[in-house]
């Protein structure tokens, strides 16, 4: 059983569509049957889908846990760059999802840690994500850790809260980056109309060339709704070389949001080459996916309290792409 208080804070909004914005992952037709089977109250009181909603009113919404899959152990290769009894980070092919979800119940990265490593890996993200302690998309590669044990996951998550974990990423980008380096600083949430894409609400930085998101009058109080649900989201990034339409960039994230990089940069007005979501709606350069790699982890061991820095090169689609642009 999952079970949500949400404190409405403006009002005047229907109650479903409220719901919708305010859970992630819930959408307006699965709001209305919760409400429908009385799932939704407020006090005492059971609520219909058509009531507006009032500022201060707690919402407490029932639902049951979904059954995760059991993640089973593959036999698929891994490029392991560091392991020990505590952690194992490995640099993640493009195209390899982190953990089963819809649409990839096998094939992924943990059921490749199941295999590799047995019943040693941590419980804490349950039997769909065991050992993950943070992801990063199916088409980007590069380095991701997996926690062999729950001391070790509890460790590594503090440092995420801490930031004392860094990420540090390669990126060919659209367009000629005209500042050496810069800084975007801009809350991420979902997207106002497109649930399954996330948006950068606020321009924080002084790079940024796009236009605030223009909304219809009726999608405005649903827009309003999740641009205040949005999360503070910092990236640095440095331009390592330019070309003739295009920029490498490097870039190091101060916070980790869902879609970050990709989100940001194209808030500046830089999307991601082969960025097919936020970015150019045509693959660029024999591109599948987007040209972004994970290539340094910075985190202190959970046992040893060493500083570990770990490294993945550049991989054969990045390089590829890169000599193309020198000779473009």
């Amino acid at each position: 059983m999952k079970i949500n208080e949400i404190k409405c804070k403006d009002g005047g909004e229907r109650l479903d569509v409220f719901l919708a914005a305010n859970i992630d992952g819930l959408t307006r037709s699965a709001a209305q049957r919760l409400i429908e089977g009385g799932r939704v109250t407020h006090g005492s009181d059971v609520l219909r889908k058509n009531r507006r909603t009032s500022p201060g009113e707690i919402y407490t919404v029932t639902r049951d846990d979904p059954e995760d899959p059991v993640a089973a152990p593959q036999d698929i290769p891994l490029d392991i760059v560091f392991e020990d009894a505590d952690v194992v980070v490995v640099n993640k092919p493009r195209g390899m999802v982190v953990h089963p979800a819809p649409g990839h119940p096998d094939g992924t990265l943990v059921n490749a840690l199941l295999f590799h490593c047995g019943g040693s890996l941590s419980g804490i993200g349950g039997v769909r994500r065991p050992g993950i302690v943070h992801r990063i998309d199916k088409d980007t590669s590069g380095l991701v850790i997996a926690a062999k044990n729950d001391r070790a996951h509890l460790a590594l998550a503090g440092q995420f809260l801490t930031k004392t974990l860094k990420r540090e990423y390669d990126a060919v980008v659209c367009g000629v980056v005209k500042a050496d380096s810069g800084t975007i600083a801009a809350p991420i949430g979902r997207h106002p109309e497109d649930r399954k894409k996330q948006y950068a609400y606020a321009s924080g930085s002084a790079f940024s060339t796009r236009p605030a998101f223009q909304v219809k009058a009726s999608q405005q109080s649903k827009a309003l709704q999740q641009s205040k649900a949005s999360r503070p989201a910092v990236t640095h990034f440095n331009v390592v070389a330019r070309f003739s339409g295009y920029t490498h960039v490097y870039c190091r994230l101060e916070t980790g949001r869902t879609h970050q990089i990709r989100v940001h940069l194209a808030h500046i007005g830089h999307p991601v080459l082969g960025d097919m979501v936020y970015g150019r709606k045509k693959p660029e350069f024999g591109l599948v996916g987007q040209c972004l790699h994970a290539s340094k982890l910075r985190f202190v061991h959970p046992s040893t309290g060493e500083a570990m820095e770990l490294f993945a090169e550049l991989p054969g689609y990045f390089t590829d792409v890169l000599a193309k642009l020198r000779t473009k």
